[in-house]
Formats: structure tokens, sequence, C-alpha cells
């Protein structure tokens, strides 16, 4: 049975990461929330700026000092440290949770250094015997990692790989915290399993493009090597496992440059570590902060399926604005939010690598501007149509009208009736020549013939006798899950994205004879695909800054015989 009203003692409660748990649970009314740290004048002060259901208490408690008489003061249930940094906990690293045992009180924590949170199994047999539980690593790594982790793995008869990474919105600020952390590891041997190798902090990267399902991608980036739990934890869970990877990718990247740079002098022992730069390190971060404010996570496998071909699945998270600095903090919360509704942790000392599975994060996510999903790539992923590939499990947000229209490989053609409006200044009229757009016309006969072949399609547009082509394909390296749509010299990047009954084509970037171009340069406008009455509907416009409108056609098209 759960208690009345749960007692939860949050070190650093008034941190970045306490602080955010803390407003994550303000609005549970069976909650004591004790906001705890080394300043109690801090404590009030944040205290003042919550309106909480929850009863807030702020009280003065260090993690470093008596800890067994201040928690037989305060009495709670369960202390959440959420103080870091856990790179350097000092001689004996668990006196905290040592303490929390002793008095049979439970305890997690929201670290993310790998050997803090693997070895305090070590606990685990004094934990059974108090019947309490001690979890670490209750953070986006491991417990949201292995909790995706989980959900990837179903038809595959081994996994060989082991991808997984985290992309702050650079306007997130980092706490200093966070940076001591990382300058502690960089430029020094990380434990990355990669063919038996080492790697070393900041300076191994993977690339990668976090895209969900259905979303807008975010901005392909380089992930760093990061010391995290995964890479010691993901070779004891899976016997075989030939690489494990954990990065982290800061925009802008040439923070992330900077930083691999400075790592190079520990890596040549010209200094020991990048420690002391960490106040240095943290006031540049917090002036390069530009960039869209977004962030994201991903992880993703690589092996073989039951009948020995190979497989790969991904998972991925992207979160918009101020929302994605909470999802750290949303695996404690989930965890104490189960305990209220009776489902507390079984007791032992462990890392919180599968006590959560993504349906306990979701509805977590839903009160937020976040989403995630997940993509597959198999030899049948690969046969599919390419509007199916590209939305992967969005495809059945689709309307059946929209979803028909591109569910097919083969040759095809549909037609209709459209309205075309056409720029009137000089540079929009010489565009609109060079790419073959059609004349204005209030009402003029339309046809679109797709030709497939190779996983691309052809598109071949007619207005009134008048044709001008296209050419669409899966974008690949850096346009990974974005739809590329070649226009002669042209090459336009969209983001698929499923949206109240319509199908938005999203403009993520565009390119003249392969050289890339301003984002903010590039032709825009409101294009979407939608249903009406079981008639397929489009709506296309191409306008930029600098020619105003070039092109608006809209009409419906239905299927015709060949």
């Amino acid at each position: 049975m759960s208690p009345k009203r749960l007692r939860v003692l949050i070190l650093g409660g008034y941190g970045t990461f306490g602080g955010r748990l803390v407003r994550l649970l303000s609005d549970e009314p069976r909650l004591t929330l004790l906001i705890a740290g080394r300043s109690l004048d801090r404590a009030k002060a944040f205290v003042a700026t919550i309106r909480a259901k929850a009863m807030l208490e702020p009280v003065v408690m260090d993690r470093a000092g008596e800890v067994v008489t201040s928690l037989t003061a305060l009495r709670p249930d369960l202390v959440v440290d959420a103080s870091g940094p856990f790179q350097d906990a000092g001689p004996d690293p668990y006196h905290l949770v040592k303490g929390c045992i002793a008095l049979e009180i439970c305890y997690l924590d929201l670290a993310d250094a790998t050997a803090f949170v693997a070895d305090i199994s070590s606990l685990d047999a004094p934990a059974k015997q108090g019947g309490v539980f001690a979890l670490s690593g209750c953070s986006s790594f491991p417990a949201l990692s292995f909790a995706a982790l989980e959900a990837l793995k179903p038809g595959f008869s081994s996994i060989e790989t082991v991808t997984s990474g985290i992309a702050p919105s650079p306007r997130a600020r980092m706490g200093l915290n966070v940076v001591k952390a990382v300058s502690s590891y960089a430029g020094k041997p990380v434990s990355l399993t990669r063919d038996g190798k080492a790697g070393y902090g900041l300076m191994d990267g993977v690339r990668q493009t976090i895209a969900v399902p259905g979303g807008i991608p975010l901005k392909s980036r380089c992930f760093a090597l990061a010391d995290a739990p995964d890479l010691a934890l993901l070779p004891r869970s899976l016997p075989g496992l030939k690489t494990a990877f954990t990065g982290a990718g800061i925009e802008p990247q040439v923070l992330q440059h900077l930083l691999a740079l400075c790592a190079w002098l520990v890596r040549l022992r010209l200094v020991r570590s990048l420690s002391p730069l960490a106040p240095l390190f943290h006031r540049v971060s917090q002036r390069l902060s530009f960039g869209e404010h977004r962030g994201g996570m991903f992880v993703a496998v690589t092996g073989k399926a039951a009948d020995g071909s190979a497989l790969a699945r991904s998972w991925h998270l992207v979160a918009e604005g101020d929302h994605g600095p909470f999802i750290p903090a949303m695996a404690a919360e989930a965890i104490i939010r189960g305990w209220l509704a009776g489902r507390k942790p079984e007791p032992g000392a462990r890392a919180a690598a599968g006590d959560l599975s993504l349906a306990d994060f979701e509805p977590l996510f839903s009160r937020f501007s976040i989403l995630s999903g997940i993509r597959e790539e198999s030899l049948e992923e690969r046969a599919k149509p390419l509007y199916r590939r590209m939305l992967a499990s969005a495809w059945g947000g689709l309307p059946p009208t929209v979803a028909a229209m591109h569910d097919s490989t083969t040759t095809r053609t549909v037609a209709g009736r459209a309205r075309v409006e056409r720029g009137t200044g000089p540079l929009a009229r010489i565009t609109a020549a060079l790419i073959g757009f059609p004349a204005e016309n209030p009402d003029v006969p339309v046809s679109v013939r797709f030709e497939c072949e190779g996983g691309r399609e052809t598109w071949i547009r007619t207005f009134a006798g008048k044709s001008f082509r296209s050419v669409q394909s899966a974008g690949t390296g850096r346009d990974t899950h974005l739809l590329a749509e070649d226009f002669g010299p042209f090459r336009v990047l969209i983001a698929l994205v499923p949206d109240d009954g319509r199908l938005r084509l999203v403009i993520r970037g565009w390119r003249l004879l392969g050289l890339p171009l301003p984002l903010f340069l590039a032709p825009g406008g409101e294009t979407f695909e939608a249903a009406e009455n079981g008639t397929f509907r489009f709506h296309v416009e191409i306008s930029s800054r600098l020619t105003g409108l070039i092109v608006r056609y809209r009409g419906w098209l239905s299927p015709q015989a060949d």
C-alpha cells in the first residue's frame, strides 16, 4: 500500500534538474516535496516561485555531510539525488546511498556517470535486506534509452550495434555541473565498445539525423562520444554486442568542435584534465546559443532478423522549445508516480536500465510538445513505396484518400482540374520560366504521371498540355529522412508531416547544383495534400523572400486508366 502522502526529499531541488523534477511533480497533492540543498535561502526563494498542489518544504542538506543525522530528522520515504556531478563523487561515492539503506529509505538519482551508475549494484544485498530500492541513472541514460532499446528488440535474433545520442537545444542553458562532468572525461579513454578498442571522450563521433516519423527532423549533426552508463551496461545485457556508442550532439556544432580540439590537450598529455576550464566553457556555452530551439534523442540498433537478413531499427524523439530540458527528470517522475499508483520498484540496488518502459514515458511526453516514434530498415521496408518508407510509422495517420495516392510502386496517372496563379515580379517570372511552371489560369485541366523506378519517383505534371517534371527520392547522408525533390539544377529537401487530416510538405533545405543555399531564402509557402468528401485535394504554393510569389496551384485529382 502506498502512503497517504509520500515524502520525497530532492537534493539539488532548486538546481537545474532537481528544479525541473519539482515542477513536474508539483501538481500531485499526495506528495510532500522537501526541496533540499546547502542554502536554505535559495531553497525558500525557489519554493516561492512554484504554485503547487504538492506540499513544498525548503530544507538544508549536504550529501557530503552527516547524511544519517539529516535523514533521521527529515524522515523522507524517498531521496532523489539531483545534485551532481557524479563523475567525481569523492572517496566514498555511495556515502548518501549507504545512509539511505541503513535507515531503510528508498533512493534514486539522476546520475549519468558510467562507473557510479554501473557499480551501484555492489549495494544490492544490503538494499534487499532492508527492503528498499536504490536506483541509479533515472534519467535520459540509461532509464529512457533502455526503455527505447526494449521497444526496438522484437524481430531481432541478434543485436550487433547500439548507437544512441542526445541533442540538446542550443538555447537550453547547460548548468555548470553538466559542463564540469563533460570536462572531466574530455580527451580521456571512455569504455566505448568498438571491436575491443577504447574511445576518447568528445573525440570519437558519429553523424546522425534525429527524425521522428511524421515530424520535422532535427538538423543532421555529429555526436561526440560521451561518458554514459549505457557503455558499461549494454555489453552486460546484450551478449555478442560488437559496438556500443553514446554521444552528445551540441549545437552550434562549432562549440562541439572547439571542445574536441581542447580534448587533444588531454589526449596528448599536455594537461591532465579540462576540468579547471569548466567555468570558462560554461560562460562560452551561454553566449553561443544560436540555432533552432529544438532538441532530441535517438537510439539505433542493427543486427540480424530470424531469417538471417540484416535488420536496422531506430527510435527518435524531438522536443520543441523549452520542453526538452524536462526529459532528463521524467524517469524519476515516472517512478514516483508509479509508486503512488501502487507500482513501487522491487527492492535492490541497481542501474535503472529496464525498470521503465516507453509506455511509462508516453503520458508524461503528452503534456509537452514532445514527439517520438520508431523507424525500421529491412528488405521489406525498402520495397515499399517512397512516401510510405519516408513516413514509416506515421503512415497510418494519413487520410485513406491521400495514402492511396502514394501507395504504389508502379507507373500510374491521375487527372483533375486546377486553378493556377503566377507571381508578377521579374525574378518570379524568370524562376517560373526556368522550371516550367504553368501559366496563370482560373480553371485548367491537370494530370500527373508517376513513373516509379529504383525507389525514385518522376512526377510529370501537365497543365493544359504543357508539362514540367521533378524527381523525388529519399535523401541520403546529411539529408537522411528528408524527401529530396529535384527541379532541374535545384534540389529541395522536404519533411513530410501528417497534421490534422493533411499531409504537409515543409521545406528544410535547398541546393543549387549541389551547393547548399541559405534556408531563409528557400522557396516556401503553404503546401499540403488533403481529402475532401473522398476526393484528393492539393494546394501548392512556391514563393521566396527574393521573388515573392512564384506560383500557386490548387485543385483535385483522381486516378485515370493508363
